[in-house]
């Protein structure tokens, strides 16, 4: 009896991810710590365990169900189940539901894997704290003075975020899998943006990911009355980001390139009030590109242009790096393979550059890694309206399946 995806089983195991943290706008809110994160990861837990799954956990609270050898170097699939504020109901946690789906399938047809299939649910991707802890951990790539010094935009600290958990944040230290002991990882995920759909491809095959430079930005003037304040002795800080924000463009047409993106996000005015001057402006700049190079170049062009809109507008500034994830290429001989199956599938499939980053962009510092990717209806993600249409989500699974199988095998 070959594995064959059951895709009902699937939808169900997606609708019990997502019984967590459903909040009104039809969104969801499982961010990173927070109780409905940390109760899904229970529940999730408990489904591996009902499975025969070998079921643990790391310093950084991701789980794991292994099926098979317990002391054997593992394939690892899986992505993530926290979620950015009312999130998708399929980033992340699609790609954690199919790795189950998949075991599942080999467990009903009797396939026994030579090689072990370990099934991870990573914690905090979608960087509340300014990383991709879950897999940043497993890859050893976390650091003492980072982890002392990580807070979220409200000014949480991890560590504090944790401890209200239960958890003890100094385990993430000596969390780290060893060289050797994770073959190869693969990640499901929805493309997150709008090409696939466009051009009708069931099957994106990511050749690597762009890098992200995420900064805390802080522009201070003189918080006054509005009426009373003539518009040429003000130190207006809103005004100083204004001119920075319609400047982007400008400065990926000089530094960028075609892969570039900078977004400003989360953006506090203070007071906030509408009679009184902004006196402070704070916000996020995340950069993005595909090449380090052009990405550090952004970075110190966007410095260049938030120090001159400081200065015309009589502000002080500061630019502090909350982190830095470098661009990768995946493993050439991974696409390859999927992309061999892709056809045998007879799936039509396109390789092509992830804009958004990705657990497997931080496992590549420990093993082999790919991913693969399906549409997202009108490239709509990290919103309510996030949506994969299930005829695509199948043939996700069943590619997925057929290379966890042939990986598995020998």
């Amino acid at each position: 009896m070959e594995p064959e995806i059951n895709s009902e089983r699937l939808k169900t195991l997606l609708d019990g991810i997502n019984a967590f943290g459903r909040v009104k706008d039809g969104g969801f809110n499982r961010t990173g710590f927070s109780d409905a994160d940390m109760a899904v990861r229970d529940w999730f837990a408990r489904e591996m365990e009902a499975d025969g799954l070998i079921v643990s956990r790391d310093g950084a609270n991701s789980v794991f169900g292994r099926y098979g050898a317990a002391d054997a170097p593992a394939i690892m699939v899986g992505s993530h189940l926290d979620t950015v504020a009312s999130g998708g109901a399929f980033d992340g946690s699609l790609g954690v539901a199919v790795a189950l789906e998949c075991v599942r399938a080999m467990k009903e047809a009797g396939f026994a894997p030579a090689h072990p299939i370990e099934v991870a649910a990573t914690s905090e991707e979608e960087g509340r704290f300014g990383g991709m802890l879950g897999s940043q951990t497993i890859a050893g790539l976390v650091t003492r003075d980072w982890l002392e010094s990580a807070a979220d935009a409200d000014g949480v600290l991890l560590t504090d975020a944790m401890r209200a958990q239960g958890l003890e944040p100094k385990a993430i230290l000596s969390s780290a899998r060893p060289k050797g002991s994770v073959r190869a990882f693969l990640e499901l995920h929805i493309e997150q943006g709008p090409v696939l759909e466009r051009e009708a491809i069931a099957i994106g095959l990511p050749e690597g990911a762009t890098g992200i430079v995420n900064l805390h930005v802080r522009l201070t003037g003189i918080a006054n009355h509005s009426g009373t304040t003539p518009m040429d002795m003000r130190a207006d800080a809103f005004a100083g980001l204004a001119e920075i924000a319609v400047q982007i463009p400008d400065m990926i047409a000089a530094s960028g390139s075609k892969d570039a993106r900078i977004t400003i996000g989360k953006v506090e005015l203070v007071p906030n009030h509408p009679h009184t001057i902004p006196g402070e402006a704070v916000f996020t700049v995340i950069i993005r590109d595909a090449r380090e190079e052009v990405m550090r170049g952004l970075q110190a062009r966007f410095g260049e242009v938030a120090g001159a809109a400081a200065r015309k507008h009589g502000l002080s500034l500061s630019i502090e790096e909350n982190s830095f994830i470098a661009p990768v290429a995946f493993d050439a001989g991974l696409i390859d393979m999927l992309e061999a199956e892709a056809r045998r599938l007879n799936l039509p499939a396109r390789r092509m550059i992830s804009g958004a980053g990705h657990d497997a962009q931080t496992m590549t510092a420990l093993c082999p890694s790919a991913m693969i990717f399906v549409p997202s209806r009108n490239g709509i993600s990290h919103a309510p309206d996030e949506h994969s249409d299930w005829a695509d989500i199948e043939k996700g699974a069943q590619l997925m399946l057929a290379a966890l199988i042939r990986l598995s095998a020998g």
